[in-house]
């Protein structure tokens, strides 16, 4: 749609050479997912989260976690005002739509579990007190690679599973650094960025994702692929239910951004790596030899694919 176009031609004013980012940051936000990018320090993970949020009609707050950050620093506290003699609700920066969660991982397990509620439940309790959260609403986080960085706190489990879909970011290509360099050489282009998309446009394409089709043949093979991550000698604990409507949902919405009306193959493959590489935990054995991307590229090798011309 053409929303989506100006949108990812306003983030690429500042951003260079993340055109696949971009469409899974666009498929999360519609499909009401939330993102974990990883990526060593100094690759544009933050840029790209400000700069995708400052591209909406939406209201914006950032989080910078360190271990000092308390759960009532993000979702907010309820304090005695000494002039009313009452006590009043200070909201935490939780309550907005668009959150940057930077560096969760140096936050303390305490703290990063402040976030679970309002990312499943879409709602907050501040003391007994109940928020619901506006729509949309979705949780950007980064994080370091916790096995090269001293100071981290690994996300539990239940916390990876919360997340949509996972972005691991790499180093720029030569070519791109040289653009990155001339780009930002007299200044950050972040303040040209101006707003294309309003809450509005964001439901409407919303209802058009929901036409999308996805025959049985493709809903069953997505099955296979989740009972697989479950049955593998290697992971010790497989994908959740929770996995596989991420990747159902995250198949439908590659499929709408490329311009078709229906899902294929070719979509549930592209979107396993994002969807379930980080809902995985491997054997302490399997861990020293495999990563969670190659035992998925053996599953995907070993469950019989769809005939797409059946399919679509």
């Amino acid at each position: 749609m053409q929303a989506i176009e100006e949108l990812k031609k306003e983030i690429s004013k500042v951003m260079v050479g993340m055109e696949q980012e971009l469409d899974l940051l666009m498929i999360a936000l519609l499909q009401g997912g939330h993102i974990l990018m990883e990526s060593v320090p100094g690759t544009g993970k933050t840029l790209l989260a400000k700069t995708f949020a400052n591209c909406l009609s939406a209201d914006f707050k950032r989080i910078q976690f360190t271990p000092d950050v308390l759960p009532g620093d993000v979702t907010g506290i309820q304090f005695f005002n000494p002039k009313t003699q009452e006590f009043q609700l200070r909201k935490g920066p939780i309550l907005t739509n668009i959150l940057l969660a930077d560096e969760i991982n140096r936050a303390t397990p305490r703290t990063q579990s402040s976030l679970l509620e309002a990312m499943e439940e879409r709602q907050v309790t501040i003391d007994g007190e109940t928020l619901i959260l506006e729509e949309p609403f979705m949780v950007i986080a980064t994080q370091n690679p916790v096995e090269s960085l001293q100071g981290t706190f690994a996300l539990p489990a239940a916390q990876l599973d919360r997340f949509f879909m996972k972005l691991t970011i790499g180093y720029p290509s030569l070519k791109e650094e040289s653009e990155i360099l001339k780009r930002f050489r007299n200044g950050n282009p972040s303040a040209s960025v101006r707003k294309v998309m309003d809450k509005h446009e964001l439901y409407t394409i919303r209802e058009e994702m929901k036409k999308i089709q996805i025959h049985e043949d493709i809903e069953k093979y997505i099955l296979m692929i989740i009972r697989e991550t479950r049955e593998h000698p290697s992971i010790m604990n497989g994908a959740s239910p929770r996995a596989s409507l991420a990747l159902l949902k995250a198949s439908e919405g590659l499929a709408f951004i490329n311009g078709r009306s229906f899902v294929t193959p070719a979509d549930v493959k592209s979107a396993v790596p994002f969807c379930l590489s980080h809902r995985l935990q491997l054997s302490i054995e399997a861990s020293l030899m495999m990563t969670p991307e190659s035992v998925l590229e053996e599953i995907l090798s070993k469950v019989p694919v769809p005939v797409e011309t059946e399919v679509s």
